[in-house]
């Protein structure tokens, strides 16, 4: 495994003790300003092993390595603040659906019910083929979004 090596300059540790000492910060922010602060091996600080910050901050040895890897990389602003998602969402409801989801709720319940449930008209719209599968959640958050309930 590769060794990295963190030497903190002077204006890098007076930041991560401002972020520290003072300011609302996100655990993340904290978390890693903590851990360079423990790492560094230059003049302004001594040297904690990885083993001490492990035990002393409730981190596993891994988190430790990535953030040295992600400091040397990408400098202290890079590892300061996380990383955007680069998921992307596959959406299965479309205009479409969304058109006869409305229908299939505004249309009368299958017999032995008073009204539809979520899980009824989720179950239904696989039934016609609407959709390969789908997720009552997704329904109710489809339906929400257009200010609609089952139970109206």
């Amino acid at each position: 495994m590769k060794r990295y090596t963190i030497k903190l300059l002077k204006d890098e540790v007076d930041e991560l003790m401002s972020i520290i000492n003072k300011g609302s910060h996100s655990s993340h922010t904290f978390r890693v300003a903590y851990i360079l602060l423990n790492c560094d091996e230059g003049e302004f600080s001594e040297k904690v092993t990885n083993e001490q910050i492990s035990k002393i901050l409730k981190i596993g040895m891994r988190t430790i390595d990535r953030v040295k890897k992600r400091f040397i990389e990408e400098g202290l602003e890079g590892v300061l603040e996380r990383k955007p998602t680069s998921r992307i969402y596959e959406k299965k409801i479309d205009g479409e659906v969304e058109a006869k989801l409305v229908q299939l709720c505004c249309s009368e319940p299958p017999a032995g019910y008073s009204k539809w449930s979520l899980r009824l008209l989720a179950d239904k719209m696989v039934e016609l083929n609407y959709v390969d599968s789908i997720s009552y959640v997704a329904v109710g958050n489809t339906l929400k979004k257009m200010n609609l309930s089952p139970g109206k």
